[in-house]
């Protein structure tokens, strides 16, 4: 039987973190998001649209570490999506002159997306990303060999996607 569950996108997620207010501060004033409010046991909701939460932050349990990354089954990242590639370059500023330490910028492969990725103070991997690539009723996406991998911001501008899918790879 096939699923009946259609999900339409990511309606929010939780983190665990070291500290709330650190949280709400550094996803509010260098992300953007909004305050919402708290729940009874000290949890924080943060939205970035209409919704009333995009983003929450639970207290994590005293005495509580951040695990390595190359040891645990962990959160691996979460990635916002901005409009542009524009905003993109006005983020990288941004973050930069803030202190935040961009971990990786460009295009990688499957998607086609061009992104920014950096560290909350918790550690917690974040990506802002615009130009997903978006696919369509035939179920096709772009073949391995016509992704444009990039190393930077100015190297995925200079090099946009099409726009169309060739019939075949190599055409």
């Amino acid at each position: 039987m096939p699923s009946p569950i259609k999900a339409r996108k990511i309606s929010h997620v939780v983190l665990n973190v070291a500290d709330v207010e650190r949280s709400i501060k550094f996803y509010t004033e260098i992300l953007g998001l909004k305050f919402s409010d708290y729940n009874d046991r000290g949890m924080a909701f943060l939205r970035y649209n209409n919704d009333h939460h995009g983003i929450a932050f639970a207290p994590a349990p005293a005495g509580a570490t951040l695990a390595p990354d190359d040891k645990y089954i962990t959160f691996n990242h979460m990635a916002l999506e901005v409009d542009s590639i524009d905003e993109l370059f006005k983020a990288r500023e941004f973050l930069k002159a803030n202190g935040i330490a961009i971990d990786f910028e460009g295009r990688r492969g499957p998607g086609s997306n061009i992104g920014i990725e950096f560290r909350d103070p918790d550690g917690y991997h974040i990506e802002l990303a615009c130009d997903m690539e978006q696919v369509g009723w035939d179920g096709r996406t772009r073949p391995p060999a016509l992704h444009r991998r990039a190393n930077s911001l100015e190297e995925a501008a200079a090099a946009p996607m099409p726009t169309e899918l060739p019939d075949k790879v190599g055409v």
